[in-house]
């Protein structure tokens, strides 16, 4: 029996004629029906379905629905609200004018499925493919990539807040899991302290007092986790996640000194990358690129760009926020190259260049790295009048480096970055330094002779290569077409609201940002269908239609 009164009035089946009659200008769902079909199909997603007990709702549409949801911001309950009294919805869905729908958790269950099976890339992949087969999409040629971040699903917490916000929610997992054994453990000044958020307090402002009770709530947590810890207590206390992460946190935020608990400064913090910044998300980190700070992820996207067919995004790779552009790109080549996708051509931002990086992406990939490489920041290469590394004329075969006074090295040996990685060593003779007419212009300084660190030969060559490409016209006119992914980038930020995640935790933001970047995919196919010329410069968003959505106001990339 359906949870739905049924209409006390005959409905008409739901069919083209009638579906096209509401929408004599043209629906982009219903466009989006007639042009791709279904797009997925209920055996693509049988795998992470069991094979016996209650049928569950097809999940060919519960994919699409989730693309549109995405696409129009809509909460579960929106969307399902939607799919019960909208026309277009359910032309797409190829569902009744009298079908109730489904209920609204059936769509988080839908995703909660996607990530047990690892198969959130399904909402990207199986429609690349369909693209593919239509010939919209095709390995080789161009595509481009950029990044931007994303915002976390936490409030933003100062330190003193995250220290006391990790201890209010660690003591609610205790009072849940063992209450009888943690009244035994507090003093009824912790529920005046701990009983409420640590957010909703009104924090003393003076140093002093903030430095008093932070250290009042190191040596509470301290005490708290000395017991948990503790031979006598019940062991099952120690494999309460909220407990790890209180231990973490103290470690990161306190050190013990002659027993006593200490408050650590900033100078003797971790780096940013392992700091915890948010015990309801262990994946938020804090970043800083420019004048932008913030705490959360970053995605990078990477879409086609070619003249002849439309811009779609190809891959989507959400990392950590503190995680490098450079470190990132092996992954997104690896993805790429799944799926029978790898361009000829990558353009790409100076972030993502490096020597490993373009020697590893002409190796193993065949693919040209087209951008701006890193330029050499010693002081030498900012004053013209000094002798920077490109001065020094280098012959790799019999190992020598030639000063531009005409010395040569004393030795060259293999050695280590600062990161780990390869480097050679090259270090001139000291009586040939010191005696020079021209040491001020080449070293600062006063004992030591010049030293160089030279990446391996491949890399450096490559970098050199790259550095004499980014002078010339054609490099200039080819590199302009990367500034397109700026549009991309905007259009998924600001009109589909991807700027902000709604989830927690680095694999559920992941799946968000692999719904949207469909949405995107299935919008510009239709626009490219309808002839719709793309987006040369910034839209002003109006509101969007109550029949449309979205959806229908999307800017297509320029």
């Amino acid at each position: 029996m359906s949870m739905y009164p049924e209409p006390d009035f005959d409905i008409p089946e739901l069919t083209a004629e009638i579906a096209h009659a509401a929408f004599p200008k043209g629906n982009r769902y219903m466009k989006m029906r007639d042009e791709l079909g279904t797009i997925y199909s209920d055996g693509q997603f049988a795998d992470l379905y069991p094979k016996v007990g209650q049928p569950a709702a097809s999940p060919w549409r519960l994919a699409l629905m989730t693309i549109v949801q995405f696409a129009e911001d809509m909460t579960d309950r929106e969307a399902a609200d939607a799919v019960r009294s909208r026309i277009d919805l359910k032309y797409l869905l190829a569902l009744e004018l009298n079908d109730p729908g489904f209920d609204f958790s059936v769509l988080s269950e839908f995703r909660t499925r996607l990530l047990s099976g690892d198969a959130e890339e399904r909402l990207l992949d199986l429609a690349l493919r369909l693209f593919q087969k239509r010939k919209w999409l095709k390995a080789g040629g161009k595509q481009r990539t950029d990044s931007t971040h994303i915002l976390a699903a936490v409030r933003d917490l100062n330190r003193l807040e995250i220290v006391g916000e990790t201890l209010h929610h660690a003591l609610n997992i205790l009072a849940q899991v063992d209450p009888g054994w943690l009244k035994t453990q507090v003093t009824p000044e912790w529920f005046d302290r701990y009983g409420q958020r640590f957010s909703d307090y009104r924090l003393p402002k003076a140093k002093e007092n903030r430095l008093a009770l932070a250290e009042t709530i190191g040596q509470d947590g301290h005490h708290l986790l000395s017991q948990v810890y503790a031979a006598v207590a019940p062991p099952h206390l120690r494999t309460i996640p909220a407990i790890d992460v209180l231990r973490q946190v103290w470690v990161q935020h306190f050190y013990v000194e002659e027993k006593k608990i200490s408050w650590r400064d900033q100078k003797n913090f971790p780096p940013s990358s392992v700091m915890i910044a948010s015990p309801y998300d262990l994946e938020v980190r804090y970043s800083q690129k420019r004048s932008t700070e913030w705490r959360g992820y970053k995605v990078h996207l990477t879409e086609t760009c070619e003249a002849d067919m439309p811009n779609l995004i190809t891959h989507v790779e959400t990392t950590l926020a503190t995680d490098q552009d450079v470190t990132v790109l092996d992954e997104i080549h690896t993805g790429l190259q799944e799926k029978a996708l790898l361009p000829a051509d990558h353009l790409l931002d100076g972030a993502y260049l490096s020597g490993d990086n373009l020697v590893n992406s002409c190796n193993e990939y065949g693919i040209d790295l087209i951008g701006p490489a890193r330029r050499d920041k010693s002081w030498q290469a900012n004053d013209e009048a000094a002798f920077d590394q490109a001065h020094f004329e280098i012959d790799w075969e019999n190992q020598t480096a030639t000063c531009p006074n005409g010395k040569q090295n004393r030795y060259w040996k293999p050695g280590r970055g600062p990161r780990g990685k390869a480097t050679i060593q090259v270090q001139f003779d000291k009586q040939d330094c010191l005696a020079c007419a021209v040491r001020p212009q080449c070293t600062h300084s006063q004992e030591n002779p010049r030293q160089l660190t030279l990446p391996l030969q491949a890399q450096y060559l490559a970098l050199e290569s790259a550095r004499q490409r980014q002078e010339t016209k054609a490099f200039k006119e080819a590199y302009a077409t990367r500034a397109g992914v700026e549009g991309t980038i905007s259009q998924a930020a600001y009109a589909l609201e991807m700027r902000r995640t709604r989830y927690r935790g680095l694999t559920k933001t992941h799946l968000q940002h692999v719904a949207t970047a469909a949405a995107i995919n299935i919008q510009r196919v239709i626009d490219w269908l309808w002839e719709k010329p793309r987006s040369q410069t910034c839209l002003l968003y109006t509101s969007p239609s109550p029949r449309d959505g979205l959806l229908s106001r999307m800017p297509s990339s320029a």
